[in-house]
């Protein structure tokens, strides 16, 4: 047992000999956590009595556990706490003592009670970093649930979403949980930086509002720097033609010649050179104007052979494009391409086959050691850890 991690941490990872106090639930935190894990950290996920609700949210299951939890739990321990009893929240306190990172995303100021805010950990553990994700900040948005779909409908993307003459609709995953699961990665990773310059921890916060208004990227920068708003099209891009579904033969294809270059290969494949030198189609803004026009021609010619056998032709001159497929096709295609996109996370009986890590590491790959743990599967070694001083830990450990 080491002072600064829990026993059996370790691993050659980036992020190696760092400590997570995860008190996060449902997404945006435990998939950050998760990402760190899979990086070298040593994830402690603190869970209350009942453990994270995901935990129950299902179908669809594996063994009897949602899939949901799965895809965002590997590589991390399990220790219950009821922070309501004070012994528990006294490990909980002690815990993020000894932490280099804290994340949570109770609702802003919901630890204060526990000794667990910012201000109390940080006050006993100087350079820590202690993340926050809520929905809508700790300002005057902080009493405001911060769900997903909530956000996705106040941001404007499901004003964004859908037929132009249909009702709105959400994205098919929580996209900003995700996001800003992501952003709280990239403020924990840059602070982690700043501490090791300076030896000071700092507050990273983080709110799915923000990250949506970011995350709407050339639809935000239309309102804030030409006071356009934008409404939804389809499956149309407001800049550029052709970015979206054709059909062909059998299915359709999603077409993305975003410059003039990729027109000019996409007729050519086509076998309608002639129109990438007509004026109404020779630039994006001249395609874009006159898409009505052009997309009938393009589909005439789509009509002569299936989707797969476009794409192929396609990208092998460099034109984007792509079959529109269900997930299992996402998987084959990245397996086609020698993505290896299923890992198994932990050994044995236990293993759980989970989707790869994004990032690729020349020199410190991600690892994959321990499956999504049982709720307190870790707890009583964690509560055995946690209630020896600190100083005694690191001592036996050198002693071996």
């Amino acid at each position: 047992m080491s002072g600064g991690t829990p026993e059996g941490a370790g691993g050659a990872g980036p992020l190696s000999g760092v400590l997570v106090a995860d008190f996060s639930r449902v997404l945006a935190g435990p998939y950050a956590t998760m990402l760190l894990a899979d990086m070298g950290a040593e994830v402690v996920k603190v869970e209350g009595p009942d453990g994270d609700e995901t935990r129950t949210w299902m179908p669809p299951v594996r063994d009897g556990v949602s899939t949901y939890y799965l895809g965002v739990n590997r590589g991390k321990r399990s220790m219950a706490l009821d922070l309501r009893d004070e012994g528990d929240a006294a490990l909980g306190r002690e815990l993020a003592r000894r932490a280099d990172v804290v994340i949570e995303n109770f609702k802003p100021g919901g630890l204060a009670k526990f000794g667990l805010d910012f201000a109390s950990v940080s006050a006993a553990n100087p350079g820590v970093v202690y993340a926050s994700i809520s929905g809508f900040g700790s300002g005057k948005g902080a009493h405001v649930p911060g769900y997903d779909l909530m956000v996705q409908a106040i941001s404007g993307l499901m004003s964004l979403t859908g037929d132009p003459d249909g009702p709105p609709y959400r994205a098919g995953i929580s996209v900003f949980d995700v996001m800003a699961g992501n952003h709280a990665v990239i403020g924990i990773l840059a602070a982690l930086r700043h501490r090791d310059a300076t030896g000071q921890g700092q507050h990273v916060e983080v709110n799915l509002l923000s990250s949506a208004l970011t995350g709407l990227v050339n639809h935000s920068s239309a309102y804030v720097s030409a006071g356009v708003v934008p409404y939804r099209m389809g499956n149309a891009h407001p800049s550029v033609f052709p970015y979206e579904p054709l059909p062909t033969a059998d299915d359709d294809l999603i077409v993305a010649a975003a410059n003039d270059r990729q027109f000019r290969k996409l007729c050519e494949v086509l076998e309608i050179p002639q129109m990438a030198d007509d004026p109404r189609f020779a630039r994006n803004a001249d395609r874009t104007a006159n898409r009505e026009e052009l997309r009938p021609i393009l589909v005439e010619r789509l009509a002569q052979r299936s989707a797969t056998e476009w794409f192929d032709a396609l990208v092998a001159v460099g034109v984007p494009c792509g079959p529109i497929q269900t997930i299992d096709g996402g998987f084959a295609m990245a397996e086609r391409f020698g993505l290896d996109p299923v890992v198994h996370a932990g050994e044995g009986e236990r293993a759980v086959p989970s989707p790869r890590h994004p990032i690729r590491f020349s020199e410190t790959p991600a690892r994959y050691e321990l499956p999504p743990p049982e709720l307190d599967e870790h707890g009583a070694e964690l509560r055995k850890w946690l209630a020896t001083p600190q100083d005694q830990a690191t001592q036996e450990d050198a002693r071996g």
